[in-house]
């Protein structure tokens, strides 16, 4: 994708701001050098330590204080060193709940401090909550709200409103949770096979006061406000849902893969940026490595995201699995993935392990997807996860944690089947059932068969005069027009 020269007036400038999130910021971190590669000024965002995190291990300080591209920071409460010299930590709850009553007198600081002044703001569609569409509207800068998902994704959160205007949320008491009632299939326009227990865990509540259930219906109102959505999709992806979507928001641009469009940049100019990757943690090159020496389509690759926590006793549970389904598999196991504490296997499970897997902390996992040695993926089913998957043509295996994980889970298996799911609790012999169902069994061939076709789908979508393409230039020129 080459690059058209803004001429004969200011170039716009856009002023990111992801939720401070792994996966939200390398979405968002690509949509920016997309823009700015094609003429546009960017500012982004980040909070003070995701900002260190991210030029320490991710190399993104390439990108700072090149012609047209910086980066800016809020605070997040967190102290700017720790006693015992670690990183700082919290969770994502803890984040919110500072930047709840935090960001905004910051950030309009940082706006006003600007040099050049905004054209418009992309600003993720979770972040609403820091009332930020009220504020850039008492500016007057334009915003555009990009959701780092699938539109099943943004479907999902929008449907808060949707079923509390009907009276089907909140639920009326919590033995709604265990009678099968939340099996119940949805009217989902553009979605079928929906069951109310596939929407965000934090939407089943029993009671219209619970904090996390007004968090989702107030992120739909206040989408309802901004007339630009951009979604981390393709059309050829979800096009039902895309039509229904475009119905209520006729702005919405697809811009996905992002990956496929950033892999268009020519090479000079991500060499002149020293720009080479989006992580928060260090990434370990010897995972690669490993794969090199394996067949292809041998190895099961095991990554749970950045956010999940699981007990030990899954954690157990997934190692025999993947041990006793006779394949070799790379795991990443954050440090903080068992109820946020360093931990350490069993014994006997550790040797098992050496014979057929590898263990890090944390990969390049763009890089690994689209290793030729690997062959299934075994996810928390995030949409970065999920979207990367389809992106190499992966069959995958979901266990969802939170989030949109379970309607992108329901998606991939029912919809797309290129995925089977991990429903219930976690046992060593289901695991090691589904895992070798997914590396040699029939179900898994033709999913992977399907994962494969979507993967060319997605290179068309992709392609200069493909759905996305065209999308991305619709939206510089809906920036530029604005300046």
């Amino acid at each position: 994708m080459d690059a058209k020269p803004i001429v004969g007036r200011k170039k716009p400038h856009v002023v990111f701001i992801p939720y401070p999130a792994q996966s939200h910021i390398k979405c968002m971190l690509k949509l920016a050098r997309l823009l700015h590669h094609r003429g546009l000024e960017i500012t982004f965002i980040n909070t003070e330590w995701n900002h260190k995190r991210l030029f320490k291990y991710g190399g993104s300080s390439g990108l700072d204080g090149i012609l047209g591209f910086r980066f800016k920071t809020v605070p997040d409460g967190l102290p700017s060193s720790s006693a015992d010299g670690t990183e700082p930590t919290q969770t994502v709850e803890e984040l919110g709940l500072y930047l709840l009553t935090n960001f905004l007198d910051p950030f309009l600081d940082l706006v006003a401090g600007l040099e050049t002044p905004p054209t418009c703001i992309i600003c993720d569609g979770t972040m609403t909550f820091t009332n930020i569409i009220d504020a850039t509207e008492k500016l007057k800068i334009p915003i555009f709200l990009y959701w780092t998902m699938a539109a099943s994704g943004f479907m999902a959160f929008y449907m808060a409103k949707i079923l509390l205007e009907k009276g089907i949320l909140p639920l009326k008491d919590e033995s709604y949770l265990t009678n099968g009632y939340t099996d119940t299939l949805l009217e989902v326009p553009g979605m079928q096979k929906v069951r109310l227990r596939d929407l965000p865990e934090h939407l089943l509540a029993t009671k219209l006061d619970d904090p996390s259930f007004n968090w989702y219906v107030d992120s739909a109102r206040r989408a309802d406000k901004v007339p630009h959505v951009i979604i981390h999709t393709f059309d050829e992806l979800e096009a039902p849902l895309i039509k229904e979507i475009k119905s209520r928001f006729p702005h919405t641009y697809t811009v996905g893969p992002l990956q496929l469009l950033v892999n268009q940049i020519t090479e000079n100019e991500t060499k002149k940026t020293n720009f080479n990757g989006y992580s928060l943690w260090k990434e370990e090159p010897e995972c690669v490595q490993w794969l090199h020496s394996k067949e292809p389509n041998s190895v099961v690759y095991v990554n749970f995201g950045s956010i999940t926590v699981m007990s030990f006793e899954n954690l157990v549970e997934f190692g025999w699995g993947l041990v006793k389904s006779n394949h070799n598999f790379l795991w990443i196991i954050r440090t903080d993935l068992v109820d946020g504490k360093p931990v350490t296997l069993p014994q006997e499970l550790e040797e098992e392990i050496k014979r057929r897997g590898f263990i890090a902390s944390w990969c390049s996992q763009e890089e690994v997807l689209n290793h030729p040695s690997v062959g299934g993926f075994l996810t928390h089913g995030g949409w970065g996860s999920v979207i990367e998957s389809l992106t190499a043509g992966v069959p995958m295996v979901c266990w969802p944690f939170s989030y949109d994980q379970n309607v992108n889970c329901r998606q991939l298996c029912k919809e797309w089947e290129v995925g089977m799911m991990i429903e219930d609790d976690v046992k060593r012999d289901e695991v090691e059932k589904i895992v070798r169902e997914l590396m040699e069994g029939v179900e898994g061939n033709r999913m992977r068969k399907n994962a494969m076709e979507f993967k060319k789908k997605a290179e068309i979508a992709t392609a200069p005069n493909g759905s996305s393409s065209l999308n991305i230039e619709e939206l510089v020129n809906e920036i530029t027009n604005l300046s």
